[in-house]
C-alpha cells in the first residue's frame, strides 16, 4: 500500500506537469499566431492605405516625365538632319522596308512611319509631329491625350531601322506604357497649372485612380530592379567583368570610345579600372536593398546617376543614360523634390544671403 500510496503522488504531479506544459504551449502558439495576425493585419492595411488613399512620388514621376521627354526630344533633333538616311528612304537598302526585322511595324497601330518611309515629305511631316508631341510630353500639356498618341508614333519611329536600336529603346517603351497608367502630369506641368485654377476630376474613383497610379509606380520599380540586378549577375558571369578590365574594352573601340583624350586618361590606372568595373556590379546587384534605408539609397541613387554619366559622356551615349536616371529619380521623395525646388526658387527671388539663410534652415 505504501509503494502505491507513494506512486499516486507521481503520476498525479507528472499529470500535472503534462497538463501544464501543454497548456503553456497552447497560449504560447495562441500568442504567436495573435501575433501573426497582427503582423498581417497591420501590413494588409497599410498596404490597402497606400495603394488607394493618396498618390505616391508624383514629383518624382514628374521629373521623370521630363526627362523622359527630353530624351525623347534630343534624339529626335540630333538625328533630323539624317532622319532620312537612318529610318527612312534612304535605308531602304537594309531591305526593312520589304521586311522588317522588328514585329511592330507588321501591327498597323505601330505602322504609321513604316507606311510613309518612301515618301520624304510625309516621312518629315511625321517626324516633326512626333518632335512636337515631345515637347508636350515635356511640359505636361493635355498629357492624357499626348501620351498615348507618342507612344503609339515613338514606338513606329523606333522600330524602322532595328541596327539602330539598343536596349535603352526597351525601357523607354516599357516606361512609356506604364505611364499610361499613373499620373506624371500631376506636378510641374501645364496640366498642373490648369487643374490647380479648374479643379481636377478623374473618370474614375478616386480610390481606382489612385491605385492604378501607385500599382503603375510598383511595377516600375520591379522593372528599373530586374534590369539593374540581372545586369549585374550577368556581368558577374563574364570573364571581362570577372577579371576587371571590362569598362577598359569598350573605351577602346572607335563605336564607344568617342572621347578618346578621355578614354585615356579615365583607364590610365588599373586598379581605378578595376575598381570601376567590380563596383559597378555590386552596386547594380545590391541597388534593391540599398534603397531600403536613406543613407544606402542616397549612396545607391549617386552611384548609378554617375554610372550613367559616365556611360553618356564616355560611350556617347547621352539619351540612354538621360532616360535611366529620369526613371531613377523616382526613388526620390516628394519632400525632397520640395526642398529642393524650395531652395531653387528662393536663390531665384531672394539675394544670396536670403537664399543662404534659407538653405541653412532646410538643411537645418
Amino acid at each position: 500500500m505504501t509503494r502505491g500510496a507513494t506512486g499516486a503522488p507521481v503520476i498525479e504531479r507528472a499529470g500535472a506537469a503534462v497538463s501544464q506544459t501543454i497548456r503553456a504551449a497552447g497560449r504560447l502558439v495562441a500568442l504567436l499566431l495573435r501575433t501573426l495576425w497582427g503582423i498581417a493585419r497591420n501590413t494588409w492595411l497599410w498596404t490597402e492605405s497606400w495603394l488607394l488613399d493618396n498618390k505616391v512620388s508624383l514629383y518624382g514621376l514628374s521629373v521623370t516625365r521630363i526627362l523622359i521627354g527630353l530624351t525623347g526630344v534630343g534624339l529626335l533633333l540630333t538625328n533630323f538632319s539624317s532622319r532620312l538616311y537612318a529610318f527612312g528612304s534612304g535605308s531602304a537598302w537594309n531591305g526593312e522596308g520589304a521586311e522588317p526585322v522588328s514585329d511592330f511595324p507588321k501591327i498597323w497601330i505601330f505602322s504609321w512611319f513604316h507606311r510613309v518611309a518612301y515618301d520624304d515629305v510625309l516621312f518629315t511631316t511625321l517626324y516633326v509631329v512626333l518632335l512636337a508631341l515631345a515637347v508636350m510630353f515635356v511640359l505636361g500639356w493635355r498629357f492624357k491625350i499626348v501620351l498615348p498618341i507618342y507612344f503609339v508614333l515613338w514606338v513606329s519611329f523606333i522600330e524602322m531601322n532595328d541596327a539602330l536600336g539598343d536596349q535603352g529603346d526597351n525601357m523607354y517603351r516599357i516606361v512609356l506604357l506604364l505611364l499610361l497608367f499613373a499620373d506624371p502630369a500631376a506636378r510641374w506641368s501645364l496640366d498642373a497649372r490648369r487643374r490647380a485654377k479648374n479643379g481636377f476630376r478623374t473618370i474614375l474613383p478616386r480610390e481606382i485612380s489612385n491605385l492604378l497610379h501607385n500599382l503603375a509606380l510598383v511595377a516600375l520599380t520591379a522593372q528599373v530592379i530586374f534590369v539593374y540586378v540581372s545586369g549585374g549577375l550577368y556581368k558577374a558571369g563574364g570573364d571581362p567583368w570577372s577579371g576587371g578590365y571590362a569598362v577598359y574594352n569598350p573605351l577602346m573601340t572607335e563605336r564607344f570610345g568617342t572621347w578618346p583624350v578621355l578614354s585615356e586618361l579615365f583607364t590610365a590606372w588599373g586598379p581605378a579600372v578595376t575598381a570601376i568595373t567590380w563596383g559597378s556590379i555590386v552596386l547594380q546587384i545590391a541597388f534593391p536593398f540599398m534603397l531600403l534605408t536613406r543613407p544606402t539609397r542616397i549612396l545607391a541613387l549617386a552611384g548609378i546617376m554617375s554610372f550613367h554619366i559616365g556611360i553618356g559622356v564616355l560611350m556617347g551615349l547621352p539619351w540612354f543614360s538621360l532616360a535611366m536616371i529620369g526613371i531613377d529619380f523616382i526613388f526620390i521623395r516628394d519632400r525632397t523634390w520640395k526642398r529642393m525646388a524650395g531652395l531653387a526658387r528662393g536663390a531665384y527671388r531672394d539675394g544670396p544671403s536670403e537664399w543662404a539663410d534659407q538653405k541653412e534652415h532646410a538643411e537645418g
